[in-house]
């Protein structure tokens, strides 16, 4: 026969509440890695609240770093809401430390059908500091706390949990390590995972370098030259130099380009212009060219 633990009910009791709150009263979780877009998805939200209201109330602890709530689960719910107008909704107020605060948003959010692996490597570099932190797992869902397994290590558990190996944990932390451009390639699907967890080990300043290299010779690197790049940053032989010769290699499939080096056109360039605006640039002044030629030949 089991065993109720009636003690730990009675204390869930007295710090969960259920009510409505104001949503100028609730805040976004400091350290929310997933990002709410104004995208079709939370349309069809907003136009469901329209109808029916909020159904899934939101989970919110009292705001550690002031007045009103914390928003653990629910950040689209609120914006939703916010979009068709409603300015109070549903939410359960519990009581949490930052780890199973952390560990309670994570677990929420990796439900989602998409994902982007920016947000899933921060959310896994998270969890991993919440568990180490805490010791052990824990379940909000049905308030059961169960000891971390003692013969895993907080990789290892994490992986157990959320259905990935201990390595591709650790491949997806390393994404936290890219410069905010390169991570953006990575959502757009503009670079692949691999080749981006190696160019993770190169530090800011080559990244930028590399970066830049990518814009103008609009092409991106194979896991080997990532690899080559990886290894020579090591060393210290890594600069602009190399990482054109690199990236200058013929890739298989490789759409034919027009390559011009960056430095033999900067002294013509405001130093504030970005490589796009570069590039931009460069086609409208090519486009004027052509449409110039063009014109003398009617004539």
């Amino acid at each position: 026969m089991i065993k109720l633990d009636h003690s730990k009910e009675e204390e869930n009791k007295k710090i969960t509440v259920i009510k409505n709150i104001k949503i100028n009263e609730l805040h976004d979780f400091e350290k929310h890695p997933f990002k709410v877009e104004n995208d079709k998805a939370l349309f069809e939200l907003m136009k469901s609240i329209e109808e029916e209201g909020v159904l899934v109330p939101l989970l919110v602890r009292p705001n550690p770093n002031g007045d009103g709530f914390e928003i653990i689960a629910g950040h689209r719910r609120k914006e939703a809401s916010k979009w068709a107008g409603i300015d109070e909704v549903p939410v359960i107020i519990k009581e949490m430390d930052d780890n199973q605060a952390i560990i309670a948003m994570v677990d929420s959010n990796l439900q989602r059908d998409c994902i982007k692996p920016s947000e899933k490597a921060f959310a896994y570099k998270l969890k991993l500091e919440a568990m180490k932190q805490q010791g052990k797992r824990t379940d909000l869902s049905t308030d059961t706390f169960y000891p971390m397994d003692k013969k895993l290590n907080s990789t290892e558990e994490l992986g157990k949990l959320v259905g990935e190996s201990q390595a591709q944990i650790a491949r997806y932390i390393r994404l936290t390590y890219l410069i905010p451009q390169i991570l953006e390639m990575v959502d757009l699907g503009q670079i692949a995972f691999r080749p981006a967890v190696e160019i993770s080990f190169l530090n800011d300043e080559e990244q930028r370098e590399l970066f830049e290299v990518m814009e103008l010779e609009q092409c991106t690197p194979t896991l080997s030259q990532s690899q080559r790049m990886k290894r020579m940053s090591h060393e210290g032989a890594l600069d602009v130099e190399k990482i054109y010769q690199i990236m200058e290699e013929e890739k298989p499939n490789q759409i034919e380009m027009i390559k011009i080096r960056a430095d033999s056109l900067r002294e013509y360039f405001p130093k504030s212009f970005t490589a796009e605006q570069k590039i931009k640039l460069i086609e409208k002044l090519v486009k004027d060219w052509n449409m110039k030629c063009r014109s003398k030949k009617e004539r």
